[in-house]
């Protein structure tokens, strides 16, 4: 629900940093435990590689949020779901 909100209260096209600051705030401030920028390495055939993945959101350590700002969903992608 926060990300809805988020997205009605400022619209689409902001920089990916604003809504990530914003829904951090929500988050947090609802009580749980976020993460920001967090390191994630990737792991193929038992060897770990070091990529320099970074993800945006991380919640209660189990919820991987990648946000993405756009300033509309072309019309195709909507048909196809």
């Amino acid at each position: 629900m926060s990300c809805y909100h988020i997205h009605i209260g400022l619209g689409p096209g902001l920089l990916e940093s604003v809504y990530e600051e914003i829904l951090f705030s929500e988050l947090t401030g609802r009580g749980f435990e976020v993460e920001r920028q967090k390191k994630l390495p990737v792991v193929w055939k038992d060897k770990t590689l070091d990529l320099g993945f970074r993800t945006d959101l991380i919640v209660e350590g189990r919820v991987i949020i990648e946000i993405k700002s756009v300033q509309e969903i072309p019309l195709f992608i909507l048909n196809n779901y």
